[in-house]
């Protein structure tokens, strides 16, 4: 009798240390799961702060989904959805324009070495406006040896930022004797947008003053 009753207390003390461990196993994963949900809420946060405000943005994906989400969809998942949609359209759009701005920039170098019989031709300004977003592409004569003709490229940012735009990528570029600025910028009001005519009239102006 007296053997069966430690038995019986054994089986006892080790269940209850089974259920313990069980607790402490859950409660390990439940702190991992939380500490990652708040790792990518964070990431999502960050992600979401370099992504210019556009009022105008379309909820084209929305469109397609169901007109109450599923249950499991909480409010904080589908922020970070649409954060992560609206970063993937972004860098896609971006990526366009870059490539679009690249082959542009291409065409205008042949233009312009093959003008005028390989002499000076004259300076070329493209100016897109497309959605509250200005592009430009510039290409002037290069300076040459401790010249200070040539337009610099804070010059034409100038320009840009006068006429309430935000320039959030430039590049310039020097092929032979031509230099070549790519500025992408947006208005810093939506509501006000951008004069593509009148940008593009006062870089003319500034480059043939600096001609």
């Amino acid at each position: 009798m007296k053997s069966r009753k430690n038995t019986s207390a054994g089986s006892s003390s080790g269940g209850r240390g089974n259920c313990r461990s069980s607790s402490s196993s859950k409660m390990e994963r439940k702190d991992v799961e939380k500490n990652r949900r708040l790792h990518m809420k964070g990431l999502c946060l960050k992600l979401s702060s370099l992504i210019p405000t556009n009022p105008r943005r379309h909820h084209q994906h929305r469109s397609d989904y169901s007109t109450s989400p599923p249950s499991s969809c909480t409010k904080e998942s589908v922020t970070q959805l649409d954060h992560l949609e609206q970063a993937a359209a972004y860098i896609k759009q971006l990526k366009g324009r870059i490539d679009e701005l690249k082959k542009r920039k291409q065409q205008a170098a042949a233009v312009t070495s093959s003008g005028n019989g390989g002499g000076k031709g004259m300076p070329v300004v493209e100016v897109r406006c497309q959605e509250g977003t200005l592009d430009v592409v510039v290409v002037s004569e290069a300076a040459a040896a401790g010249s200070d003709r040539a337009v610099r490229l804070h010059e034409v940012i100038a320009v840009l930022e006068e006429e309430d735009a935000e320039v959030v990528n430039a590049s310039f570029s020097v092929v032979g004797d031509k230099m070549f600025y790519t500025l992408h910028s947006q208005a810093l009001c939506s509501r006000i947008g951008l004069d593509a005519s009148r940008v593009s009239h006062r870089l003319r102006s500034l480059l043939l003053l600096s001609s």
